[in-house]
């Protein structure tokens, strides 16, 4: 077909891509066309702003190296890394099923830590942090034998792979559930951070006035044959950014009791003040398959 006028450009690009044998293919680009053509018709997309995007886009894969994930972070920031994610679990996230991001800091690998242990390999300042949490099934079964991978930033508001005053793998560990369902680990109390500003995503945030923070958080995976994995994170329930978190990943049911202890502590070396976190996670049934790793 011989285009005429503007109207006749996205049939001809729907025809030229109908003949693709996969039909799942075919019905996320046709859509993914569909909109795109709007997209531009409805704000009448000019030529400086579609060279700005493509720029823009450039720039976020250049930006992208084996300590930072710019391509995840974007996709995070507009929130479209949550609205997938709620799609895709505990029926539109409205169930007890809590999934969340996984983040572009997730690290493949971590060592294996027996249940109760530290997973501190370095010096760490914060508020010591006792975590005892259960993973169940819908039916409040519990669930033996689940690898969980744990991680989270320092309350320096930095992953271990970004300071280089933290030792490898610090604050991130893998443990099993016992046949209560069970894990348990000490850590400190996590703090809020700013997201990474220094690529395009930090200049689209600045453009449209919105902070970078994070509220302060754990991260778990969760891995057992027979049930979906489990991706999540749980928010400190009185972080100031709960409501305004620039990456739109707090949901009601990610909200921890993180306590503040009362009595003796849990462990000899603890003066001053410290915290709990109880939490139980629920897995639904499905296929086990772990994501690919952000970064190395």
């Amino acid at each position: 077909m011989i285009i005429t006028r503007q109207e006749d450009v996205t049939d001809v690009v729907l025809a030229a891509m109908s003949a693709a044998p996969n039909e799942r293919l075919r019905t996320v680009m046709t859509a993914f066309v569909r909109h795109l053509h709007e997209f531009a018709r409805e704000v009448r997309l000019t030529e400086a702003e579609f060279e700005f995007a493509i720029d823009f886009l450039n720039r976020i894969g250049q930006a992208t190296n084996d300590s930072h994930n710019e391509g995840v972070l974007f996709s995070d920031a507009v929130g479209l890394s949550t609205l997938v994610c709620l799609l895709n679990n505990g029926q539109d996230g409205a169930s007890e099923t809590a999934a969340a991001l996984l983040g572009p800091f997730w690290r493949a690998n971590a060592p294996r830590v027996e249940n109760g242990a530290s997973i501190l390999r370095s010096p760490t300042p914060g508020a010591p942090l006792f975590v005892d949490c259960r993973i169940t099934d819908a039916l409040g079964a519990p669930l033996s034998g689940v690898s969980v991978d744990v991680w989270q930033a320092s309350p320096s508001g930095m992953y271990e792979n970004q300071d280089a005053g933290q030792a490898d793998m610090n604050l991130r560990g893998v443990f099993e559930t016992d046949a209560n369902g069970r894990f348990a680990f000490r850590s400190v109390k996590p703090a809020g951070y700013p997201v990474p500003t220094h690529g395009p995503t930090g200049e689209m945030l600045a453009a449209q006035r919105r902070h970078p923070f994070r509220p302060a958080h754990l991260h778990v995976l969760a891995f057992k044959p027979g049930f979906k994995t489990l991706i999540t994170q749980i928010f400190v329930d009185d972080d100031e950014h709960l409501e305004s978190d620039v990456v739109f990943g707090v949901t009601r049911a990610l909200i921890g009791d993180f306590r503040k202890g009362e009595g003796a502590p849990p462990a000899p070396d603890v003066a001053g003040e410290w915290f709990s976190l109880n939490y139980t996670f629920v897995m639904e049934p499905g296929e086990a398959v772990l994501p690919q790793p952000p970064i190395k």
